[in-house]
């Protein structure tokens, strides 16, 4: 019994965008079943009549079981109502690679000098108007897979994707040696405009991605702008790290003085003097070792005088003020030839035992005024 309906259906792999049905010319109630992710375009006498989405559907045709095979014997036995049927698969086409077929010639943004880059990546695809795709690129043909889709897209894929390069290296400033910490955003920016050029062909561009950028190693105008770049980056990084270890030695050096301070405020604690007396005590004894005591007698500092510093100190100090005039007694005293000289002389070191809290201000006036009594 002759079959008097078909059943058309696409159950194919996942790498083919469009594939023609190899039945045609069916008869009417010919059953279609198009799968999700699948649409289906019924032409009929040469022209795309209907577009079928997920489902099942009874297709017409002016072929006619019996009837048509007497109308069919005027054209040879071969039916004047042609029919046919394109499947459209839907789904996103991953990994598709694609690579630039020259290198790439623009000018650094930041150092101005002119580069020759390679670029390849990866990319998906997705048929977005099947009508379009179907038209545009198919026609007559029975297959449309993703290498041959690649190899008619490649001509203006490389004109395009070269020239969106350089524009989009220029446009971001983005210069040879940063490039690759960019890709991200420079794979979005080319994917952005490669989006219109497939859309012409009902091509929806999902994804585009540049993954390796191939750089004029080994030429020696880039390899000498290479080296300054990276030789800013590390005399930077140098001074940085320079003015690290000055601050730390720094720091170190400051709590060093602030330890040895409190270990001094301690020991003079412990010890019952303060630290102005310590340096009174340092002052008199410098005064005891370098003066005679002969200009202390004439200059009306005593050994109370000396004691009221107090404690300790007071007591090292009367004994060497006591040394010094014992020494004085043994050796004669030579008076000055210029009594103002010795004047004035005398009346520093008053000054310095005052500044010093040896003496106080009632007692420095009594001792200058007692000097220049001597010398009137």
């Amino acid at each position: 019994m002759p079959q008097i309906a078909e059943i058309i259906k696409y159950e194919g792999d996942n790498s083919t965008f469009i594939w023609k049905h190899p039945c045609e010319d069916f008869n009417s109630l010919t059953q279609l079943i198009v799968h999700e992710s699948q649409e289906a375009i019924f032409f009929m006498n040469g022209q795309a009549l209907d577009l079928f989405g997920p489902g099942r559907y009874t297709l017409e045709t002016q072929n006619i079981p019996k009837i048509g095979k007497v109308l069919n014997r005027a054209t040879g036995d071969k039916t004047p109502f042609h029919c046919e049927v394109y499947f459209i698969n839907k789904t996103e086409q991953m990994s598709i690679k694609w690579g630039t077929d020259s290198k790439v010639q623009y000018i650094d943004p930041q150092y101005g000098f002119p580069l020759a880059i390679g670029a390849s990546g990866e990319m998906s695809l997705r048929a977005e108007d099947s009508r379009k795709l179907l038209v545009k690129l198919v026609g007559t043909e029975n297959h449309l897979g993703q290498q041959k889709l690649v190899s008619f897209f490649r001509a203006f894929l490389m004109t395009r994707v070269k020239t969106y390069i350089a524009q989009v290296i220029k446009a971001n400033a983005i210069n040879i040696f940063e490039i690759d910490e960019n890709l991200t955003a420079f794979s979005e920016n080319i994917h952005k405009l490669l989006i219109p050029d497939f859309d012409d062909y009902g091509i929806a561009l999902e994804r585009f991605f540049v993954t390796t950028i191939v750089k004029p190693d080994g030429d020696r105008q880039y390899e000498k702008f290479k080296e300054l770049h990276f030789r800013q980056y590390a005399d930077i990084a140098e001074a940085k790290l320079r003015q690290q270890t000055d601050l730390i030695y720094a720091q170190t050096e400051a709590q060093k003085v602030v330890i040895d301070s409190q270990a001094q405020a301690t020991k003079r604690a412990q010890e019952g003097y303060t630290y102005a007396q310590e340096r009174g005590f340092d002052v008199a004894e410098k005064v005891a070792q370098n003066e005679a005591v002969g200009q202390f007698t004439n200059m009306g500092v005593g050994l109370g005088t000396m004691a009221g510093v107090g404690g300790a100190v007071g007591g090292v100090v009367g004994n060497a003020v006591n040394d010094a005039m014992n020494a004085a007694a043994e050796t004669p005293t030579v008076q000055p030839a210029d009594d103002t000289a010795t004047f004035k002389a005398k009346v520093e070191k008053l000054n310095i035992m005052k500044e010093s809290g040896l003496i106080s201000e009632e007692e420095f006036n009594e001792m200058k005024a007692k000097l220049l009594s001597d010398i009137i």
